[in-house]
């Protein structure tokens, strides 16, 4: 919204596209759901943790804002950025940041585990409290929640990242149940593999946190982790999908006037939750041992 003169008068300019907010927009799915949803006519505030990267998203044409999830004052204080600049509605919001800590539980530190937390889950948490006030007095609104088939179905070395997936998947689904007449609609998108960068992202936070040369298996960190987190160019997963897949989903949560509570990307994560029905557990780790 804005203003602007013209003789004897003041016009007001109201901006009456549909509102979204997006976070974890400097890379990968935000980065292609913030640009796709914008060429399908939303208004979308294309949030990021580092200034640089809402700087370069403004010159590519985005509107966009610091939002840290580890930073909970700095949430409330997004949330009051966000609807200053939409005089105080807004349509959807897509909890989309998170990070993954690669390596065993055994030597996860509590420290790492509850910082991964505080950015995939609580950050998300807090700022979904922050925005239902507006979504109940609007009386409609749509929580898309980026989940993962890390969040049914958990494998290992992946142990932090699960963790947080399966707390997103009871919340929303919580959520859900717990804001149903209300006209807030609670959405999960569960990728499979898709294109980002989370494997590099996630580099920095395995140096920080894991301490190979003190575990059990550090053979194992060697000869099995590394080379893939490590590989400039890894061997890609015949089933992975661009970041546009996830983005055609997340359309159709936003637009479909009944969408569904769940959204299945990649074949792999719609095979895995199939399969899941019909395995027991047994049956599921040592299927997990096969490969």
């Amino acid at each position: 919204m804005g203003t602007v003169n013209s003789p004897g008068k003041l016009l007001h300019l109201t901006d009456d596209r549909k509102s979204l907010l997006i976070t974890g927009c400097s890379s990968g799915i935000g980065y292609d759901a913030a640009h796709g949803m914008a060429a399908r006519g939303w208004r979308v505030l294309a949030a990021c943790r580092k200034k640089s990267d809402c700087a370069r998203l403004e010159d590519e044409g985005l509107e966009s804002l610091v939002l840290d999830y580890a930073d909970q004052a700095g949430i409330k204080e997004s949330v009051r950025e966000v609807l200053a600049r939409t005089d105080g509605r807004l349509d959807a919001v897509f909890n989309n940041g998170a990070y993954a800590v690669p390596g065993l539980l055994e030597d996860l530190p509590t420290d790492a585990l509850r910082a991964n937390f505080e950015a995939n889950f609580f950050g998300q948490h807090e700022l979904t409290k922050c925005l239902l006030p507006t979504f109940r007095r609007q009386g409609h609104g749509r929580i898309l929640m980026n989940s993962s088939v890390l969040g049914f179905f958990a494998l290992p070395w992946r142990g932090s990242y699960n963790s947080t997936k399966f707390a997103v998947e009871g919340w929303a689904d919580t959520l859900r149940r717990e804001l149903r007449g209300t006209g807030i609609r609670v959405i999960l998108i569960e990728p499979g593999p898709i294109t980002s960068s989370i494997r590099q992202n996630s580099i920095p936070h395995y140096e920080r946190w894991i301490d190979v040369s003190s575990s059990a298996r550090a053979d194992e960190y060697r000869k099995r982790l590394e080379p893939r987190l490590y590989a400039d160019s890894p061997e890609p997963d015949p089933f992975e999908l661009p970041a546009s897949a996830v983005t055609r989903r997340v359309a159709h949560a936003l637009t479909h006037p009944n969408p569904r509570p769940r959204y299945r990307v990649t074949f792999p994560t719609k095979f895995i939750y199939l399969a899941k029905r019909f395995m027991t557990t047994r049956m599921q780790d040592r299927f997990l041992l096969r490969g």
